[in-house]
C-alpha cells in the first residue's frame, strides 16, 4: 500500500508568511495544520528575514513534509515591495530546499485554477473551495489559507512534475 505524500504549500510574504500542510493519498486530501509566521516591521530587513527563516524552519521541523510548493512572486508598481517579496520568497525556498525537500513553484492563476477551476477568482472563492476539499482545514489568517491552496495546488500537479524530473520519486 502506498503512504500519503505531506505537502508544505507556502505563501511568501515579508510581514506575514503562510504555511499550510496537507496529505495526499490518491485522489484524497486531508487537512494536517496551517499558520502564519510574522516577522517584527520594527526590526531591519535581515532580521525580519531571520525570524521568517526560524519560523519555517520550526514548522518543517515539526510537521515533517515530504514536499514543498511555493508560489511564485507577482511584480507591482513598487520596485522596493516587489524586491523585499522576493527576499522572503528566497526564506520560502531556501528552508524546505535546505531541509531536502524538492520545491515546486506555482504562479498564482495556476494555483487558482486548481482550487476554484478558474485562472481568476476572489480570495474568498479560494478560501470556500479550500474549507469544501477540506471541511476540517483552520487558517488563522488569508496567507495561511492562500498557503493551504499552494499545497492543494501541488497535489493535483505533482505527478506532471514527477514526470518531468523535477521531484525526485518519493513513493
Amino acid at each position: 500500500m502506498k503512504e500519503a505524500i505531506r505537502i508544505i504549500g507556502i505563501d511568501p510574504g515579508l510581514r506575514r508568511t503562510g504555511w499550510g500542510v496537507v496529505e495526499t493519498l490518491g485522489n484524497s486530501l486531508r487537512f494536517v495544520a496551517s499558520g502564519t509566521v510574522k516577522s517584527d516591521d520594527k526590526t531591519d530587513l535581515a532580521s525580519r528575514l531571520c525570524q521568517l527563516h526560524e519560523g519555517l524552519s520550526a514548522v518543517l521541523h515539526l510537521f515533517m513534509p515530504h514536499e514543498a510548493a511555493v508560489e511564485h512572486t507577482f511584480v507591482n508598481k513598487d520596485a522596493t515591495a516587489t524586491l523585499k517579496l522576493g527576499q522572503a520568497r528566497g526564506i520560502a525556498m531556501l528552508v524546505p530546499a535546505q531541509a531536502g525537500l524538492s520545491v515546486a513553484e506555482y504562479a498564482p492563476n495556476a494555483v487558482k485554477k486548481a482550487v476554484i477551476g478558474v485562472g481568476h477568482g476572489e480570495k474568498h472563492q479560494i478560501h470556500m473551495m479550500v474549507k469544501v476539499l477540506m471541511p476540517k482545514a483552520t487558517f488563522d489568517s488569508d496567507d495561511a489559507a492562500d498557503a493551504l491552496a499552494i499545497a492543494v495546488c501541488h497535489a493535483h500537479n505533482r505527478q506532471s512534475y514527477l514526470g518531468r524530473g523535477r521531484l525526485a520519486a518519493i513513493a
